[in-house]
């Protein structure tokens, strides 16, 4: 073998490695979302919203879920890990709206009682009145 014949299946198999480590590299920042800047602004959205002293009455638990998958999103975007992220927005925002929905029913149970307590009273004194 001469040199000539080296030099080549060299510079052939470095182009191949060479080509193989962009390709993963590549196919690294590929498999990453991008930044669910959006997302992450749907989900701001919604813990304010929910974020309000009805809420935090009603629903504490459930609110707090939701600032902590937000604060778990906003992590995961500065740790540029987009995927997490984005299903941590995601998150947030659904149990935002949960907290909201649970505690809208809370304040609409409370009401309910109310009026059926006032019934109860309104009745009572009816019959009081009423001659037998």
């Amino acid at each position: 073998m001469t040199l000539h014949h080296l030099i080549p299946a060299r510079a052939t198999t470095l182009g191949m490695t060479l080509a193989a480590s962009a390709l993963l590299l590549l196919g690294g920042c590929a498999s990453n979302a991008p930044m669910p800047t959006a997302q992450m602004a749907v989900a701001e959205a919604a813990v304010q919203q929910a974020n309000n002293s009805s809420t935090a009455a009603g629903a504490p638990g459930e609110l707090q879920v939701a600032i902590a998958k937000l604060a778990s999103a906003r992590e995961a975007v500065a740790a540029k890990d987009f995927d997490r992220a984005t299903r941590l927005a995601e998150q947030a925002q659904v149990d935002a709206q949960v907290a909201e929905l649970h505690a809208q029913s809370t304040r609409s149970r409370k009401a309910a009682q109310e009026s059926q307590d006032a019934a109860r009273v309104l009745r009572e004194e009816i019959s009081r009145k009423t001659p037998r």
